[in-house]
């Protein structure tokens, strides 16, 4: 059977590529089976001999998923329990995705601090880039975006659970189920997984949570007290005062460049005062009073130095 589409989910690594060690049997796979690796790290699955085609890992520092490919889109793999004379699974038209984490709130718990996904509770950019798969598979291999299926916690999800799809049920059934669900397999996970919230974010239909506006029901007056004023400490009045302001309030920064602007603006009369007193002198000729003009020549001088030093006007 042709394969026909891309066969590389774009990004993913070929790192650990069991395709040519176990080459399986060409299909147009129209499912996606979820699982969960029960782990932290990427399996060894055996050296290859029961891979899924896909395996997602978390890389919690950067908030997104690290995709490995282990077999083409179209190729059969090997993570499902396939058992004689009844009905083909890994064959059947299937592409597998393994999600390291868990499934087991016991698991779960024994992990504790150490970072994990824990499939009832997974973080909405897990959720994202799961969506982003569902989106690709869909628009490339026409995977259809629904399920129909309840996705049960585990344990109770674990053998014939009543979720359970039969042989025809599972014969007949496209789009997106769990290992849960597969007929002739006795496996429990991916535990209560969110499809739905997947499978919505894949169709657009739902987007990302926005963060809450912290702006939201504040009025002009809010505003104003929340950028102008504080009930904390008075804003500094003194140019001394503002100096060891360690907040730095806007009113101190405003009041701040004032002062600044103001200082500058002496400086720059201070200095013009200096060469008016030189152009008088020049002018004055051998008859002025040069004691006076170099006093007062001086007495400039002393005020740009002044301001230099004090910043004061």
């Amino acid at each position: 059977m042709a394969r026909s589409g891309p066969q590389r989910y774009p990004g993913a690594s070929t790192a650990y590529w069991y395709g040519s060690k176990y080459p399986g049997s060409a299909m147009e796979s129209n499912v996606v089976v979820w699982h969960t690796t029960e782990g932290t790290s990427l399996p060894t699955y055996g050296g290859g001999g029961s891979a899924p085609n896909f395996t997602a890992k978390p890389d919690f520092s950067a908030q997104r998923l690290v995709w490995y490919q282990h077999f083409d889109f179209d190729e059969s793999s090997r993570a499902l329990v396939n058992k004689s004379g009844g009905v083909e699974t890994n064959t059947l038209n299937v592409v597998q995705v393994e999600l390291v984490g868990t499934c087991d709130p016991s698991t779960h718990k024994k992990w504790g601090s150490t970072p994990h996904l824990y499939s009832p509770e997974l973080p909405d950019w897990v959720i994202r880039d799961l969506a982003a798969f569902a989106r690709w598979a869909h628009q490339n291999h026409g995977v259809p975006l629904t399920s129909g299926l309840t996705f049960k916690a585990y344990p109770g999800s674990y053998g014939n659970s009543g979720v359970r799809m039969s042989n025809a049920q599972w014969s007949n059934f496209r789009g997106h189920c769990g290992h849960q669900h597969v007929a002739e397999n006795l496996h429990g996970d991916p535990g209560a997984f969110p499809m739905s919230a997947i499978l919505a974010r894949a169709a657009g239909t739902t987007t990302a949570p926005q963060e809450e506006d912290p702006m939201a029901g504040m009025t002009k007056q809010d505003i104003y007290d929340a950028v102008w004023r504080t009930d904390a400490v008075p804003a500094p009045a003194t140019a001394a005062d503002r100096a060891t302001n360690k907040t730095w309030w806007a009113q101190s920064f405003l009041t701040d460049i004032g002062d600044k602007v103001r200082s500058m603006d002496a400086r720059l009369t201070a200095q013009s005062a200096v060469i008016d007193k030189l152009v008088d002198a020049v002018a004055a000729g051998p008859g002025a009073d040069l004691e006076a003009l170099k006093r007062e020549i001086r007495e400039a001088i002393a005020s740009i130095d002044i301001h230099l030093t004090t910043g004061e006007s």
